[in-house]
């Protein structure tokens, strides 16, 4: 979460044990499941999805 947060998103709401988040320049728009582990397969599309590398996702962690 920490790591979407630094890439520019910002928390729009929660709705049961998933996070909306919302970056508005370039606009994007993740559901993050608020668990303590991801699926690897889950972490790799969010990433995909914010438009990042995993590299530059490791980079902000």
């Amino acid at each position: 979460m920490k790591a979407l947060e630094r890439a520019g998103f910002v928390v729009k709401r929660q709705e049961g044990s998933h996070v909306i988040l919302r970056r508005p320049e370039p606009f994007a728009q993740l559901v993050v499941p608020d668990h303590i582990e991801l699926d690897r397969g889950t972490l790799r599309a969010i990433i995909r999805q914010a438009d990042l590398t995993v590299d530059e996702f490791l980079r902000l962690l």
